[in-house]
C-alpha cells in the first residue's frame, strides 16, 4: 500500500467494534493561529496521516471535531474523502472558543454507531500511529470486568490518546456538562493504566519548536 492510499482493512482480528473521536478544533494559538491538523510531516497532512492510521483498524465510525479554522480542516476531510473508502464525519463546534471540554463533549453527544469502545483523540501527536493505537486496544483486550477506560502513561506522564469503553461513555452522557477527563479524576477505579516507554503518547506540537523538532512544515 502506497503511503497516500488509505485502506479500511485491518491486519487485527478479534478487536472490539472502535469508534474514533479526533479533537480538531483549536485555534493553534502558539502557532500564529495555525491549524494543527494541517500541519505536515513527509508532504502530508497530520489529518491525512490519521485517517491512513485508522483506516487500518476498519471503525464503525470516525468523528472529526472542527471549530477555529472549521472551513480549512473540513476542506481537507473532503479532500481525504476523494481518495479513501473511510468514512470519515465532522462536527462543527461553533463554541470552540470555550475551550477543549466543550469540543469533547459536543463529540461524544455527535456519535451515531454501535461501538464497543472509543478512541479520543488529539490532531497535533504526530508520532501516533499503528502500533500505538493497536497497544491500546491489546491492553483494552487484557482489562478487567470493572475496568473501563485504558490510559496510557508514559515516566509516570499522562498520554493521548485514551480508550473509553461505551459503557463509560453512556456514564459521561448521563451527567450535564462531564467530560472524559473529569470522569477519569472522578473514578479512578475504572482506569487501567498502561505504562509504557512509547514516546508518541506524550509528544504533541504546540509551538514552532515542537514544529522544528517534529519536522514538520506549516504548508
Amino acid at each position: 500500500m502506497s503511503s497516500s492510499a488509505i485502506s479500511s482493512q485491518t491486519p487485527f482480528r478479534g478487536s472490539p467494534r472502535l469508534a474514533v473521536l479526533l479533537l480538531a478544533a483549536g485555534e493553534g494559538v502558539r502557532l500564529d493561529s495555525y491549524p494543527k491538523a494541517l500541519l505536515k510531516k513527509d508532504g502530508q497532512s497530520l489529518l491525512r496521516r490519521f485517517c491512513s492510521t485508522m483506516g487500518r483498524f476498519n471503525p464503525a465510525e470516525l468523528l472529526v471535531l472542527t471549530g477555529f479554522h472549521a472551513d480549512h480542516v473540513e476542506a481537507e476531510i473532503h479532500a481525504i474523502q476523494q481518495s479513501s473508502s473511510l468514512k470519515i464525519s465532522y462536527v462543527r463546534n461553533i463554541l470552540a472558543r470555550e475551550g477543549q471540554a466543550s469540543s469533547v463533549r459536543l463529540g461524544l453527544e455527535s456519535l451515531k454507531s454501535q461501538y464497543d469502545v472509543l478512541l479520543v483523540a488529539l490532531s497535533d501527536q504526530p508520532g501516533v500511529g499503528i502500533l500505538e493505537i493497536a497497544s491500546l486496544l491489546d491492553e483494552y483486550m487484557q482489562k478487567t470486568e470493572y475496568q473501563e477506560i485504558i490510559l496510557p502513561v508514559v515516566d509516570g506522564k499522562r498520554g493521548n490518546p485514551v480508550l473509553f469503553s461505551a459503557k463509560a461513555v453512556k456514564d459521561i452522557l448521563m451527567t450535564p456538562g462531564m467530560i472524559c477527563r473529569a470522569y477519569m479524576d472522578q473514578h479512578p477505579e475504572l482506569v487501567r493504566l498502561m505504562s509504557t516507554n512509547l514516546q508518541a503518547y506524550v509528544l504533541d506540537v504546540d509551538t514552532i519548536e515542537d514544529v522544528q523538532r517534529e519536522r514538520l512544515a506549516l504548508s
